[in-house]
This record gives C-alpha cells, sequence and structure tokens, in this order.
C-alpha cells in the first residue's frame, strides 16, 4: 500500500464540550460541528485533523491513512483481498463525515482499527489559531503520529509492513519496572519525512491509543502550549525532554478521551534512502520524566 500519511484519527468522548475546551484553548486549534453532534478540530488548512464523536466511552477510535489515488485506493483493497483480510467500505454518510471519497475500514491483528481513504475535501480556508499559534507542522506530511496498542506484537507489525506498506524506522524496548521484562516499541514511517507516522507497543492500552502527537514550529510555541496546559489544569502526562531517536523536544498530557498527546518541534525529517535503522536504549536525550503521570492516576 503506498500510505502518505496518518490524515486524521477519530476520537470518542461522552462529554464533546470538554473536548471543545481543549482544542481551543489548550492545543490552539479551531472547531467546528460535525455530523449527529461530532466535532471537527482544525490545525491547517485541511477542514480537520481529528474527529471528536458521541460515544459512552472516552477513547481512540480509528486512524486515518491517505492515499494520494483512485488507483492507489484501489490497490489496498486489492492487497487486502488477496490476503483475505476482511475490510467494510463506508457509505455516503460516513464518507461526508471523514470528507473523502472513498473510505475503506479494517482492523488490525491488535484489533486497531485503520481507515484508508483518498480525495479529502478541503475549501482551503485558512488556519486562524484562537492562541495565536502560527503554524503546526503537517502538510504532506499528515497532522504526526500515533502510537497504539499492540499485545499480539509479532502478528501486528507484521500486518503493518507486509500488508500496509509501512517501514521500520527505529526499536526501543521498554521496562515498565526496573525487575519487568522489557517489552517493545517499534517506530514505522510511510511515504513522507516524518521520523514515524505509526508506532506499535507491546501492551495493552484501555483508551485504544497511547499518544498521538502533534508539532509546532519552535520551543516557544511547545512553552505556550505548557503554559496553557497549567492554566486549564490539564495533567501532566511525561515532563518536557527531547527523545534520543526523532529528537523531538515535547511534552505530554492527557486528552479528554483518556490517551496522551505530545506536543513538540524539532522532530526529524529524513530521507529514508539514507536512513539506517537502529535501536536506542534509552527513551530520550534528557528529560521525559513519565512517572508523572503515573502518579496522577
Amino acid at each position: 500500500m503506498d500510505i502518505r500519511a496518518l490524515g486524521y484519527y477519530v476520537a470518542q468522548t461522552d462529554e464533546m464540550s470538554q473536548w471543545r475546551d481543549y482544542a481551543e484553548n489548550v492545543l490552539g486549534m479551531m472547531t467546528a460541528p460535525a455530523a449527529d453532534g461530532g466535532l471537527y478540530i482544525k490545525m491547517d488548512d485541511r477542514p480537520f485533523r481529528m474527529l471528536v464523536v458521541e460515544g459512552a466511552d472516552k477513547r481512540y477510535l480509528a486512524s486515518g491513512w491517505e492515499l494520494a489515488s483512485k488507483a492507489a485506493y484501489d490497490a489496498a483493497k486489492q492487497t487486502l483481498e488477496a490476503r483475505g483480510i476482511a475490510y467494510q467500505e463506508g457509505d455516503a454518510a460516513f464518507c461526508q463525515l471523514r470528507g473523502a471519497q472513498e473510505v475503506a475500514i479494517f482492523h488490525d491483528p491488535a484489533g486497531n482499527c485503520h481507515e484508508l481513504y483518498w480525495g479529502y475535501q478541503s475549501a482551503c480556508e485558512p488556519f486562524i489559531s484562537p492562541q495565536g499559534v502560527p503554524a503546526f507542522i503537517s502538510g504532506d506530511m499528515g497532522l504526526g503520529h500515533t502510537v497504539l496498542p499492540a499485545p499480539d506484537f509479532d502478528k501486528t507489525y507484521a500486518f503493518l509492513t507486509e500488508v500496509m506498506g509501512f517501514g521500520l524506522s527505529d526499536i526501543y524496548h521498554f521496562k515498565p519496572a526496573p525487575d519487568a521484562p522489557a517489552v517493545r516499541i517499534h517506530f514505522m514511517h510511510c511515504a513522507n519525512a516524518r521520523h514515524h507516522s505509526l508506532a506499535i507497543c507491546e501492551f495493552p492500552v484501555p483508551s485504544g491509543c497511547v499518544h498521538v502527537m502533534v508539532e509546532v514550529e519552535n520551543m516557544t510555541e511547545v512553552g505556550r502550549a505548557h503554559d496553557r496546559r497549567i492554566a486549564h489544569q490539564v495533567p501532566l502526562s511525561a515532563t518536557l525532554g527531547q527523545h534520543l531517536n526523532d529528537k523531538m523536544t515535547s511534552f505530554y498530557m492527557k486528552t479528554p478521551s483518556g490517551f496522551d498527546l505530545e506536543y513538540g518541534c524539532g522532530g526529524l525529517q529524513i530521507d529514508w534512502d539514507k536512513h539506517t535503522a537502529f535501536e536506542f536504549t534509552r527513551v530520550s536525550i534528557w528529560g521525559h520524566d513519565f512517572s508523572v503521570g503515573q502518579q496522577a492516576q
């Protein structure tokens, strides 16, 4: 499959006003109503990059992966059919809500929902942040990245690489406790320069997602977002730090749907023909104390 980027994600909540306030007042993004009581969250010239829908549970629902054309979409469906993988095509109302020509929905071996789409709709309306954020780093690289649970790690990794066409960026072995066995995290890229658009972790996550990431232009905007987080009493999940693998300087905070959001700057953009995958043995060059999130629970 020729996946170009993480085009959008879908989250669910039982309290839409929390997401609206969080998006506008903390993230610095625009919001607009979607069909059936949903909420579009806008961070660039696309109509939306995040879709929040109403439901009983607070959780992450799906990742929307962008394809370049109808031909790429048809080829992706042929790949699924050749592998015997069940998928469903969205009806007209579903595609309209996603703002796409066609959408194919399926699940990986870990149960994560993926939506392949082509032909996004856009009126090219400008992004004007309610908090004065100049821009988010998106465009052809998509909204950022998502990190999904994969307890059935080997089957899920094989599915994502062999069926969906992701490439390995690098590897990390995470120890949840000093005396606990290590669990694997694999970082993966698609057809853009962002270090990773997807990662999978070898453990279950009740919210359906470990975290999503959005990127701004500089450290000043990261700091301003951190101040807004404090002012609006959003729980911190990890302190400010700089990752070793993608060089992102960021902090992590909770979303109203229970998963985390990484807000950062300075992420690597890579020429994949020149990249060498490797295993890194510490998550960050400095900072990123994740124990603060555990203490808040």
